[in-house]
């Protein structure tokens, strides 16, 4: 599998581990990283050697989502953005997805999940979608797949108000499978990635496909919707004020917007 310092991938047993590899910004991804995401992803698609596909951050942190300033100086202005290209690929992977996620899980950190098969996070693990507060909309499909995975009432909640959401909370609602002690979520996805890489692997993919059928023209729909908007409120007046309030470690006033 292809090597960037940022994103480290490793086969293990049949299974493609795909880390987030940069601590010091609580792996905060970059146009780069997209860029390498989906190519350690498309590699291990078409690797016959892999059966099933591990995503990962540290014991402390998967992602902080965007890098503001790298989002900022590369925003994602049409389909062809890396963000946008990573997006459309999670909905046409064939192989299984499994997630292993401990710290802060925030906007496209969280909903990526969304296309995973199993999701084990720490106990200390947070989530957060605050597109809304940044001026923007919500992404990655969340707006469809978020309502299928925990319900209305609660993606109205966590999309609309965009708070913090603890890993209690994800397991209750059903965005994860399993809480566990951040020291053993790893090992424990790890261990779900080799059991399904073990299974009959047309088998496991079609139930895979039959279990995503119902949705995944719609999921698609979704994101090209969300991007639409997304890039139309990226040059509105209330997203320049939140980012700017942002970088300049202030609370947002929308009351002129």
């Amino acid at each position: 599998m292809p090597q960037h310092s940022t994103i480290a991938t490793e086969t293990l047993d049949r299974v493609g581990i795909i880390r987030l590899n940069r601590p010091e910004k609580k792996n905060a991804l970059t146009a780069q990283m997209y860029e390498a995401l989906i190519a350690a992803l498309q590699q291990a698609e078409a690797d016959p050697q892999i059966r099933v596909l591990l995503i990962a951050g540290s014991d402390e942190v998967f992602s902080a989502g965007n890098d503001i300033v790298d989002f900022l100086a590369n925003p994602p202005l049409d389909d062809q953005a890396p963000v946008m290209r990573l997006l459309a690929l999670l909905t046409e992977l064939r192989k299984p997805l499994v997630a292993a996620v401990c710290g802060p899980a925030v906007g496209i950190g969280t909903t990526l999940l969304l296309h995973c098969d199993l999701v084990a996070c720490g106990e200390r693990t947070t989530f957060a979608m605050p597109f809304v507060n940044l001026g923007l909309c919500a992404e990655g499909g969340s707006s469809l797949l978020l309502a299928q995975r925990v319900g209305s009432a609660r993606a109205n909640e966590w999309l609309l108000l965009g708070e913090p959401i603890t890993a209690a909370q994800a397991a209750t609602a059903g965005l994860v499978n399993v809480v566990l002690p951040n020291a053993e979520v790893f090992a424990h996805a790890l261990d779900w990635a080799k059991r399904l890489a073990s299974k009959p692997p047309r088998a496991l993919q079609g139930t895979r496909a039959l279990i995503r059928h119902a949705s995944a023209a719609a999921a698609r729909q979704a994101i090209s919707s969300e991007g639409a908007l997304f890039r139309e409120l990226l040059q509105s007046e209330e997203a320049k004020e939140a980012f700017a309030a942002f970088v300049e470690r202030r609370k947002p006033d929308f009351s002129r917007c």
